[in-house]
Parts: C-alpha cells; sequence; structure tokens
C-alpha cells in the first residue's frame, strides 16, 4: 500500500498544478475590463466587486436601490457559473458611510438565507464614481 500511495502522489500533486481556473462572464457583459467578473477554479467562484449601477450606468437614487442592483449583478454570475445565493460562503462589503449599515442589511437579508455567509463589512473613504457600497463574493457547490 505504502508502494501505491508513494506512486500517486506525484499524479496527486501534479493535477493540482493544473487546476481548473476559467473566467466566468455572463452574456451582455461590458467586453474590455482589465479583469474578469467571477473566476471559477475548482469549485469555488471569485466574484470581483459589483456596484449598484441603474440603466444609465449611475447610482440609483436610493441606497437600497444601488445595494439590490449590486446584489442583482452579483446574481448574474453565480447563475453563469451555476451557482445561487445559497451557495455564497462569504461576502466583502465595502460601504462609503457607516450609517447606511442598517439600511444595507434590510436588503441582504432579503439575498441570503440563514445560515448567512461569513462577512466583512468596511467603511471607506471614497469609491469609483458616486457609488455608495461594493460588493464581492466567493461562493463554492
Amino acid at each position: 500500500m505504502r508502494k501505491l500511495t508513494l506512486c500517486l502522489f506525484p499524479i496527486f500533486m501534479a493535477s493540482a498544478c493544473w487546476a481548473e481556473k476559467r473566467a466566468v462572464t455572463p452574456k451582455g457583459s461590458p467586453s474590455g475590463m482589465p479583469f474578469s467578473q467571477g473566476i471559477l477554479s475548482d469549485g469555488t467562484l471569485y466574484v470581483s466587486g459589483m456596484v449598484g449601477r441603474d440603466a444609465t450606468g449611475k447610482p440609483p437614487a436610493q441606497f437600497e436601490d444601488e445595494v439590490k442592483a449590486a446584489l442583482d449583478s452579483i446574481g448574474v454570475v453565480l447563475k453563469e457559473a451555476g451557482m445561487t445565493f445559497d451557495d455564497v460562503v462569504a461576502v466583502q462589503v465595502y460601504l462609503t458611510d457607516m450609517e447606511l449599515f442598517p439600511k444595507l442589511n434590510a436588503v441582504y437579508t432579503t439575498y441570503f438565507k440563514e445560515p448567512r455567509p461569513a462577512r466583512t463589512t468596511v467603511g471607506v473613504a471614497k469609491l469609483v464614481g458616486t457609488f455608495h457600497i461594493e460588493i464581492t463574493v466567493t461562493a463554492r457547490k
């Protein structure tokens, strides 16, 4: 048995070096971005930070709508990878105003069921443009 284990060890190590890694880009996504919206590697999906854009590409007037738009964008990437919000294991939230935290939670809890993913929320001085929130997630099937 020990010889078999020693013989198979290099095969297992080699397969780890050639692990699956592919970009997850939903249809209709803007092209030419210097990053991938999602990367799927060995069954784990890493979703880039999403801001909440309206149809004009700007933040909606209401913060709650901005949160929904960001989470809906994440949902599109999850779906493209064959996942749902139930598969999310970690969430990182960046807020320009920590006073918005209760409003974030009111929307957030409608997307994530118990047990909710681990989450980090960080107050930041500024995000791109005039956005108030950016959210990134990690999901695993």
